[in-house]
């Protein structure tokens, strides 16, 4: 299985290329990997399904790595997972020690991709075997367990999380109901008939909002002049720290939709809890930058798991991932390790060595990439709007989809400017047709009955687990009501 891309060198050649891609997006602030994959996806119509998701699943590994680099010199991550980097690799790297920093991340970035791979090549197989024995009222059940946490974990308001969740789904519902075969909400629009294209969505708020509400840049000062070699002993110290911070990347990562963020988080809270030097931390810690990027790399492997196994994508980015399955005639799930394994095997194998990319290029590439990290604005946005409207457009050869993508555009400035996470909207969006075919498939087998989603044990699980993330979810709002944070 590790040997499969190895064995294919135009496999191999893409798994460079999307590392080398991702690893460069990344680190430009403002882009990201959702808006480089969202937009190269298109691209890989005529491509066989196999190199379309070498190439993609590259992308995403090194567009997770690459923002540990301007949140390092300077103090903007290039995506989100890297914002918890920048409290500890910013210091250092302003203190003289740039390459240090970089390399402690580097190095903590692939030891939390190695990790979660091993939990992707281990859990993949046996949750998609156990994913065969649920029905439709526990697919169901669990997809309402998604809506759940990713609502109430996106952002510090379970209000603007749910409604954004709503918004997605209600933005799935045009076209043509599945239970009765009649059009619905079309409002006249022919064009509608097919419902909305989750790219063009997808292309609409991660790429298009970029280009009509570009982040300020500003040119980087830092540079990397130091030594990027780290003596053993700094890693064996930190062993625990790298596990303890990858498993939690990785058990994040396997939930639906929180994110490689929340995992960084989580993983560095954690470490400065167990920390002999927790005064250290946010002054440029050793364990602070290995505990961020450890487990914001160990997500993407973790969120691979769910999407493969069962078909419900762990992160915006495996969303994306996920219409690009639709598009290749792929199925995530269970039937795909029996219908396509090939395709299981190349994803596994990709990831594997989409790692040893990283580390190669991030090491041989750093000084040139921090270099064009802070390229200006105006070189960027002529290049991705056309990417955005030849990406859209070429999906059905229609201008219709190349307006929808300039709404969702705006749409995501908005959401942007009112604080509206943008994640569970994605989710929502992609998950709702899944859910509402297994709501149907399940009532028309038990004869309208709604019965069988509270006596069957394991839709009764997914929906006791729904109710205690909402109960965790209003306490911890509640809190955040009562005790607001101090004002600097």
């Amino acid at each position: 299985m590790i040997l499969h891309v190895l064995s294919h060198p135009e496999l191999l050649g893409l798994t460079i290329l999307g590392v080398f891609l991702g690893i460069t997006v990344g680190a430009i602030p403002g882009l990201t990997g959702a808006m480089l994959i969202s937009l190269t996806v298109p691209l890989t119509f005529n491509m066989d399904s196999q190199s379309a998701l070498t190439l993609l699943v590259g992308m995403y590994v090194g567009s997770v790595s690459g923002g540990l680099i301007t949140a390092t010199l300077l103090r903007m991550p290039g995506t989100p997972a890297s914002i918890i980097t920048t409290l500890d690799g910013y210091p250092m790297a302003q203190s003289g020690q740039a390459g240090k920093a970089l390399a402690l991340g580097i190095g903590a970035s692939f030891f939390g991709g190695m990790l979660s791979w091993a939990a992707l090549a281990g859990l993949a197989k046996p949750i998609a075997s156990l994913s065969t024995s649920l029905g439709p009222f526990d697919y169901f059940a669990l997809v309402l367990m998604a809506f759940v946490l990713v609502a109430g974990v996106s952002g510090s308001s379970l209000t603007r999380g749910m409604l954004s969740c709503c918004l997605g789904i209600l933005c799935a519902l045009p076209g043509t109901a599945p239970a009765t075969g009649e059009l619905r909400l079309t409002f006249g629009i022919d064009a509608l008939a097919d419902g909305i294209k989750p790219l063009t969505v997808l292309i609409g708020l991660f790429a298009l909002s970029r280009v009509l509400a570009p982040e300020s840049k500003v040119s980087s000062s830092a540079k990397v002049d130091d030594s990027m070699r780290i003596k053993w002993g700094v890693w064996k110290s930190q062993l625990g720290n790298l596990v303890r911070s990858s498993a939690i990347g990785t058990g994040v990562g396997i939930l639906p939709g929180i994110g490689a963020n929340i995992g960084s988080l989580i993983a560095y809270s954690t470490a400065r809890s167990y920390s002999k030097i927790q005064e250290k931390y946010g002054k440029g810690c050793e364990e602070g930058i290995i505990a961020s990027e450890s487990a914001n790399n160990a997500t993407v492997g973790g969120a691979l798991v769910p999407l493969i196994a069962i078909g419900i994508p762990g992160s915006v980015i495996d969303a994306i991932l996920l219409g690009a399955f639709v598009i290749h005639g792929l199925q995530p799930g269970p039937m795909l390790f029996e219908n396509d394994p090939q395709i299981v095997t190349t994803i596994i194998s990709t990831y594997f060595w989409a790692n040893i990319a990283m580390i190669g290029l991030m090491l041989l590439s750093i000084r040139w990439v921090a270099r064009i990290a802070s390229l200006p604005n105006h070189y960027l946005i002529p290049v991705i709007a056309t990417f955005c409207v030849l990406g859209s457009f070429g999906l059905a050869n229609r201008y219709f989809d190349v307006w929808v993508m300039i709404g969702f555009g705006v749409i995501g400035i908005l959401f942007e400017r009112w604080k509206i996470p943008l994640a569970p909207f994605v989710i929502g969006f992609i998950l709702t047709p899944l859910a509402e075919e297994s709501m149907i498939t399940g009532l028309m087998g038990s004869g309208g009955s709604w019965a069988p989603l509270v006596s069957r044990p394991s839709s009764l699980v997914f929906l006791f687990v729904a109710v205690l993330l909402s109960a965790w979810s209003i306490r911890q709002q509640r809190q955040l009501l009562s005790n607001p944070a101090p004002q600097h």
